[in-house]
C-alpha cells in the first residue's frame, strides 16, 4: 500500500479506531491482561474506556511534557522515520521539511474516575520506571 495518511480518509481512520478498541475488548473478555498505548484525546478515550471498566480494571498513565517539547519530539520522530508521515498524517513533520513553523497542539488527556498516574517526561521519567511499573501492577 503506497497511500499516505490523508488518502486513507476519515472512514479508514474510524475503522482503525474501532478495531483498536474491539481488539482490546476481545482480549480482556478472554482474561488477557493488557497494556495499551495511544495518544487519543479525552473525547476519543472516554466513550470506549468507560464500558471496559465493567469488565476490567482500567488504570491510566499519562506522559506529560510541555507542548513545545512535545512538538519538537514529534517532528524529530517524523524526520527520523520517513514512513511515519504515511501512517500518522504528520503535518508538523511535513512543515518542518519545508522549513515552516507548525502550530503547537494541545493534548486533552483522558479524565476518567480510574487510578491515573501522571509522568513528567521532560528529562527522563518522573516518577521513575520502577514506580510506573509498580503503579501498573497494583491489584484492584
Amino acid at each position: 500500500m503506497n497511500s499516505n495518511h490523508d488518502e486513507l480518509g476519515q472512514d479508514m481512520n474510524w475503522q482503525i479506531y474501532e478495531t483498536f478498541f474491539q481488539a482490546m475488548e476481545l482480549m480482556i473478555s478472554q482474561g488477557i491482561t493488557l497494556v495499551v498505548e495511544a495518544a487519543f484525546q479525552h473525547k476519543l478515550w472516554a466513550p470506549k474506556l468507560e464500558p471496559l471498566q465493567k469488565i476490567s480494571r482500567v488504570s491510566i498513565v499519562i506522559c506529560m511534557v510541555d507542548p513545545l517539547t512535545a512538538r519538537a519530539r514529534f517532528i524529530e520522530r517524523g524526520l527520523a522515520d520517513p514512513t511515519r508521515e504515511r501512517f500518522h498524517g504528520d503535518k508538523a513533520t511535513h512543515a518542518a521539511k519545508e522549513g515552516i513553523e507548525s502550530v503547537v497542539g494541545i493534548y486533552d488527556p483522558p479524565k476518567l474516575s480510574v487510578p491515573t498516574l501522571c509522568v513528567d517526561t521532560t528529562e527522563g521519567y518522573h516518577p521513575n520506571v520502577a514506580e510506573i511499573v509498580s503503579f501498573a501492577m497494583q491489584a484492584p
